[in-house]
């Protein structure tokens, strides 16, 4: 008997890990907020030209931040500029919109100081690096990358020579991270470079069978070695990669998360890497870094090969306590999910996830672990596109652009339900790359932001969770990094339910996200209690009780009642 359209559906949705169709439908997840109605109106140019540099296709990243402390986050989004291959007919800048807290946002790039762009932009990354309260940005470059400190006025000044980075102005640098790696209370820098790729270095892969040059595969290109800064405390960064791991690991970083894999109280970096093996740097102490990622089982696929790793992300996925770390790779790799073993190895349980089945036929770069539905289980959303344009002349399966997916975690697994449940938006193609996620409107729900390759941005909002309770968290350090990053959040619902998390940093590719935390509650969850263990140097945990759900509370160290 012929199948009509529904089981059709159905039976292909199986087929590819996918929930069965529900016979009512669903309101959307997710909706998309068309710049008609937010106000943002900026659009990334990608400078693509018919020789195909290949920094043409990797940007731009995005960030979610509140650069006037004003409680609300704002939007950063970065462009290309002025190189050694590219002349922009006019000068290109970034954007910076403030939160209007009505759904809407103003371009304030001019009146905030934000310069124009002085280099190739990529990617950005936010931290209050002078622990005065209020987010600098770093944004990185194919050329010199830029520092903008915040003046805490609602302006930002050009701090990049000053401050000791414009040393990496002959990388290219990519993905970078936030992170007090030392433990001294100071955010330092982690900072990903990519290939070799001056004119010395750059040369043509020939011209296809349309007769036309193409981008070259990274693998042709040699590898660079990535960068740790410390953080002085005066503005100021010195270099201290140099001798390490870090250093001697050579590779082609693009995404990179600041995490703590084996729960030793010092922060870890994993590095994902195009072509070559991934790198994960253990720390040691003292700035004495390991590189495991072979003996970790992360560095390669189950067979033995070099995958093209984009975006990462880390989280505790299972809740047992340790972090498990998700990969993006391009169409044909399928992405890599890869759950801790507590004894500083990885399994890759991409498979069992779905994750594997849904991915075979995307390139991947944005990734974020978020619980967008607060029920307390994490969940994940993946931005995806083709770094060739003209992929569709080769293949009839892989596209350019690609739609984006979201996975629920059911209790047990990650499972896709992007065709059914996520929202209209989901069955569009987007030339994506840079993903970040924060909360525009304040209702405790993380919405999402894509940044997209030669095009207009995606600005999502979060209609998930509808019924489940929540609360918010903006930790301030004293002692510690004033961003609080490795800070160790337990929290228990309704007497039996307790739940943890570690406040990484990072991850996703080229972006930066709402420092905020929200901790997910369920259906009529009650909170018993929050439980702060703060990151080194401070010794303090600190447990709150009487907390106000379904808002958001400041946490200040040093202001709690004692443990107990």
């Amino acid at each position: 008997m012929a199948l009509n359209r529904r089981q059709l559906l159905r039976a292909a949705a199986g087929a590819f890990g996918l929930s069965p169709l529900q016979s009512q439908p669903r309101s959307p997840l997710f909706v998309e907020i068309p710049a008609s109605q937010s106000g943002i109106t900026w659009v990334h140019e990608n400078a693509m030209s018919p020789e195909r540099f290949l920094p043409e296709t990797l940007p731009p990243g995005c960030a979610f931040l509140d650069y006037d402390n004003d409680g609300w986050v704002d939007i950063f989004l970065v462009n290309t500029g002025p190189c050694d291959f590219y002349k922009p007919k006019q000068p290109l800048r970034h954007a910076l919109y403030r939160n209007n807290r009505d759904g809407t946002f103003t371009d304030v790039t001019d009146k905030a100081g934000i310069p124009l762009s002085n280099a190739f932009g990529q990617g950005v990354a936010c931290g209050d690096f002078d622990n005065d309260g209020y987010p600098d940005i770093f944004i990185t470059a194919y050329g010199r990358p830029t520092l903008l400190q915040n003046n805490r006025n609602g302006t930002f000044t050009d701090i990049t020579v000053k401050s000791g980075l414009a040393g990496m102005a002959s990388g290219w640098t990519t993905s970078a991270v936030w992170v007090d790696f030392d433990n001294d209370g100071k955010l330092d820098l982690f900072v990903c470079n990519f290939v070799q790729y001056g004119s010395k270095d750059r040369f043509s892969c020939g011209d296809n069978k349309l007769g036309r040059k193409y981008y070259c595969i990274p693998r042709v290109f040699k590898p660079s070695a990535s960068y740790l800064y410390r953080n002085n405390g005066d503005g100021t960064f010195k270099l201290v990669s140099g001798g390490t791991d870090i250093e001697k690991a050579l590779g082609k970083g693009l995404g990179v998360v600041a995490t703590d894999i084996n729960n030793d109280g010092l922060m870890d970096l994993f590095q994902a890497n195009d072509t070559v093996q991934n790198f994960l740097f253990v720390n040691r102490g003292n700035n004495k870094w390991e590189e495991i990622g072979l003996a970790a089982e992360v560095a390669f696929s189950a067979s033995g090969q070099a995958r093209s790793g984009m975006g990462v992300d880390a989280f505790d996925i299972d809740g047992d306590g340790y972090q498990d770390l998700f990969v993006a790779n391009v169409d044909q790799e399928m992405f890599s999910l890869y759950q801790n073993r507590k004894d500083e190895s990885f399994q890759d349980t991409a498979h069992r996830h779905s994750v594997a089945q849904s991915t075979r036929l995307l390139s991947g770069w944005g990734l974020k672990f978020f619980d967008y539905d607060n029920d307390g289980l994490v969940d994940a959303i993946l931005s995806n596109g083709h770094p060739d344009d003209m992929i569709e002349q080769y293949s009839q399966q892989v596209k350019y652009k690609e739609p984006l997916l979201l996975f629920h975690h059911d209790g047990k697994n990650l499972r896709n339900v992007s065709v059914e449940e996520a929202g209209p938006v989901f069955a569009k193609s987007f030339p994506a790359r840079g993903l970040a996620v924060g909360d525009i409107n304040n209702d405790g729900r993380l919405d999402v932001l894509v940044a997209n390759n030669g095009e207009a941005p995606l600005l999502l909002e979060n209609r998930a969770g509808q019924g489940n309770n929540w609360i918010g968290l903006r930790l301030e350090g004293k002692t510690c990094n004033r961003d609080a990053v490795g800070a160790r959040i337990a929290w228990q619902v309704n007497g039996t339910k307790k739940l943890t998390r570690l406040k990484n940093n990072g991850g996703s590719y080229l972006s930066s996200h709402d420092m905020r935390e929200i901790l997910g509650l369920g259906p009529q969850g009650k909170l018993d209690w929050v439980e702060i263990r703060w990151p080194k140097p401070s010794t303090r945990v600190e447990r709150f009780t009487g907390l106000e759900v379904n808002r958001y509370h400041t946490i200040v160290e040093g202001t709690g009642r004692p443990l107990g």
